[in-house]
């Protein structure tokens, strides 16, 4: 069913029915940040099959690594359709391995498979797939159908109905372990409220997505926020709690960011959009109306003054204004510290630890408690930044001492992005320019060739 859709969908010019080619950019995010997850999760299950004694567990792990890598391949393969007319989607993988936004989610899966197994399934199976895999799918999905894209729901959905056998593998496994031993709670709790926060800092990328890179949007991430997890949840820790089991520490402060996640990571997508591997924009008026009447108390106040400042910048001087600097990055999450205090949204939040002499900086007291409680694990982190200024992120061959030496260009070399078409603006993009060309919006425009 999958392949004969995606066949239609090629043959009748598919990607033609789309909303508005900004669209693109949302699977841009999915391929390079998601779909390498699918096939991480496929080995992390496997490593951890052979680590069970069980028959059970080790089928249990076995069929869902199974999934994953099916995941992982359906998702390329449809998406690899829209390669042949849109820049950005040529090399994903090499993307995701280098790119230093990408680094947060590729973050999430190594700590997850560096973990033992029952570790890894609590961060998986459980954290993620049962308590917060419905805002990733869900939107991106639900998305993709309101904007058109019916190829990307059909694979959607597809993976999405294997997540009920994953939540309950994952469920099944904690309850499990709570009820082997009274000395198992507290650990359990711990996996929890680590995987937990870990899990959500990585869907910051999915809030912005929902709030400002759907042309046709399904819902907002307070909206999302508040059904798939406070009620959501909610109701499945209250099981949980004749277990000895509580929410995650710090959902509170989850649930306080919700009026803000979305804005402050567009902003900062904004800020470095030229070296990431999608096009970045500035809403438009109608979409900053639609994002005030979602976010009464925050937007209009905190949010939007920004956005039409960057409006004006970019009419009066034909692109968008840019971050040539680098910023400090979050030893734990790997986000950049753009996220603001629990009860004040104008000042940014950083916390900080000292460990064998050296000082490492947080975004958040939940990565903050991450660190402290292992923290040998997290000084070994790749962090974008650092490796960038300590010259590991150019091309082999590339002479920093040259004169004239472009680091950042270099950079994007490194990362094989052609700047202005791979990354960049969108309105001066060749994307637009040839989705005008090819829809008839306007017939004097060239064909601009893909990079």
């Amino acid at each position: 069913k999958l392949y004969a859709i995606i066949d239609a969908f090629q043959q009748n010019q598919g990607q033609f029915n789309i909303s508005d080619p900004r669209y693109i950019n949302t699977l841009k995010l999915f391929l390079t940040g998601i779909s390498p997850l699918e096939y991480a999760a496929h080995r992390g299950y496997a490593i951890a099959g052979r680590a069970f004694r069980g028959v059970g567990a080790r089928v249990a792990a076995q069929m869902q690594s199974i999934d994953e890598l099916r995941h992982a391949q359906t998702q390329f393969h449809t998406i690899s359709h829209f390669n042949k007319y849109f820049n950005g989607l040529h090399d994903p993988q090499h993307m995701h391995d280098r790119i230093w936004y990408l680094s947060v989610p590729k973050s999430y899966f190594e700590d997850a498979m560096t973990a033992g197994p029952f570790e890894f399934v609590t961060a998986i199976s459980f954290s993620f797939e049962y308590v917060l895999t419905n805002l990733l799918f869900m939107p991106f999905m639900s998305g993709a159908a309101f904007n058109g894209d019916m190829a990307t729901v059909t694979f959607g959905f597809s993976a999405q109905s294997d997540e009920s056998r994953h939540m309950t593998l994952g469920l099944e496994v904690v309850k499990f372990m709570l009820e082997q031993d009274p000395d198992n709670v507290p650990i359990i709790q711990r996996w929890v409220d680590k995987w937990f926060w870990r899990g959500y800092r990585l869907l910051t990328l999915v809030s912005m997505m929902m709030d400002y890179m759907l042309p046709k949007r399904v819902m907002s991430w307070a909206e999302a926020w508040e059904m798939y997890f406070e009620k959501n949840g909610g109701a499945l820790f209250e099981d949980l709690a004749r277990y000895g089991i509580r929410l995650p520490k710090y959902h509170e402060v989850a649930s306080k960011e919700k009026d803000r996640l979305s804005h402050e990571a567009w902003a900062t997508f904004n800020n470095y959009g030229h070296a990431a591997d999608f096009n970045t924009w500035v809403p438009q008026p109608d979409e900053l109306d639609w994002l005030s009447e979602k976010y009464p108390n925050t937007f209009d106040k905190h949010y939007r003054p920004r956005f039409e400042w960057l409006a004006e910048y970019e009419k009066k001087n034909g692109k968008m204004w840019r971050n040539d600097t680098l910023p400090m990055l979050c030893q734990v999450c790997q986000v950049p510290a753009i996220f603001t205090e629990p009860d004040d949204p104008t000042r940014i939040c950083l916390r900080e630890s000292s460990y064998l002499g050296l000082k490492y900086h947080f975004c958040s007291d939940g990565c903050k408690d991450i660190f402290d409680h292992e923290p040998e694990k997290y000084v070994q982190a790749w962090l974008p930044v650092h490796q960038i200024y300590q010259g590991n992120c150019f091309p082999e061959g590339a002479d920093p001492t040259a004169p004239g030496f472009n680091p950042l260009a270099e950079v994007l070399k490194y990362y094989h992005l052609t700047p202005g078409a791979d990354s960049g603006d969108f309105n001066t993009s060749p994307d637009r320019r040839n989705w005008e060309h090819w829809t008839g919006e306007d017939l004097t425009l060239p064909d601009v060739k893909a990079a």
